[in-house]
């Protein structure tokens, strides 16, 4: 179609390729710790069987989010929930959310598992709020609403630390704080921080990498010849947008139609917030359109999750979730040129930070 044959004439560089490689690359273990007024809590991430949730949940994680936050829910030998409030000058407030994650349901939600809450009705929904599972909840979690993303499970005698949160009287004030649990409160007027089962979420990962404006780039997947990347940072609202994209060394068939996954495709894009060395992006596939021409306009439409995690300056890892397609993969990713690793370098001291 037009579109292709205009990023031929752009891109016309390499071998014809499909976006449809499955990667495999390791991912090393993450812990984060829990505090709470009873203890912390060592939890283990799944970030090689849930990589976009883990990736998520540790944007909130590094950017505080969960800082000064309480456990707001709590139904006894079910769950207790969080992610959800924090105080904010001694005053409940919302966390402020990224866009949802995709759900990847698959481990099951038994006792000392941690999953994300999300919407009634709309598997993909999770944002920031996750629960703690109490009891073996495997029916009906695993499979209601598409099924419960178990992302991570409590270590060692955590457990007993959130057994005693478990154990607090639960109160009923309006909502969202209708099973709210307590400590020591005496049943008249409001609680108090000391009577709010406060916590706050660190992570342990040794990685020192923040994604910063040296990143802005073009990259390339070293393992093919025919997929690149641009990748371009915006620091001012932590946002990340990259597209994708694969080319052919031969002008394309007039007929050629571009459906994704098949080498007649050309592109998709992404962007999403960033915190550390990882950002979770929100995929858009565009049709339509005709290359320095308004008409047909093209149709964006949103297809899936990308988690784009860089090792450093010059190398770092695109995993990918296509539902329409039905792939997910992740392909390793690398600067074509080294001019920027300068500057990244430089923005990733200390002193830039």
């Amino acid at each position: 179609m037009s579109l292709n044959r205009s990023l031929y004439r752009l891109l016309g560089l390499a071998a014809s390729v499909c976006l449809c490689g499955v990667f495999s690359a390791p991912v090393s273990a993450t812990e984060v710790t829990m505090e709470t007024p009873f203890g912390d809590v060592q939890i283990d991430l799944f970030e090689d069987q849930t990589p976009a949730t883990v990736a998520n949940f540790l944007n909130y994680v590094n950017s505080g989010a969960y800082r000064n936050s309480f456990i707001h829910r709590s139904v006894p030998g079910f769950v207790i929930q969080g992610g959800g409030y924090y105080l904010d000058d001694g005053n409940p407030a919302a966390i402020e959310t990224n866009p949802p994650v995709v759900n990847e349901p698959g481990i099951s939600n038994t006792r000392g598992t941690i999953a994300m809450a999300k919407q009634e009705g709309n598997p993909d929904s999770a944002t920031s709020q996750w629960f703690i599972n109490l009891d073996d909840n495997s029916d009906p979690l695993d499979a209601s609403n598409g099924g419960f993303t178990v992302f991570g499970q409590v270590l060692g005698d955590g457990m007993d630390i959130i057994d005693q949160i478990a154990d607090l009287q639960v109160w009923g004030f309006a909502p969202p704080f209708s099973e709210l649990p307590l400590i020591d409160y005496p049943g008249v007027g409001e609680p108090t921080e000391e009577n709010l089962v406060m916590i706050e979420i660190t992570s342990e990962t040794s990685n020192s990498f923040y994604i910063n404006p040296g990143l802005n780039d073009a990259w390339y997947n070293p393992d093919t010849d025919g997929q690149g990347f641009f990748i371009i940072v915006y620091p001012d609202i932590q946002l990340l947008f990259l597209s994708w994209f694969t080319y052919d060394t031969e002008r394309p068939d007039d007929g050629v139609t571009a459906n994704l996954g098949d080498p007649g495709h050309r592109w998709l894009t992404a962007q999403g917030n960033y915190a550390g060395n990882e950002a979770v992006l929100d995929i858009t596939v565009t049709s339509g359109g005709i290359f320095d021409t308004g008409v047909p306009v093209p149709v964006p439409a949103p297809d899936g999750t990308m988690v784009v995690t860089f090792d450093g300056c010059n190398q770092g890892t695109v995993a990918y979730d296509i539902p329409s397609i039905g792939r997910q993969g992740v392909v390793p990713i690398q600067r074509i040129a080294l001019d920027n690793v300068a500057l990244c370098e430089t923005l990733n001291s200390p002193a830039a930070r």
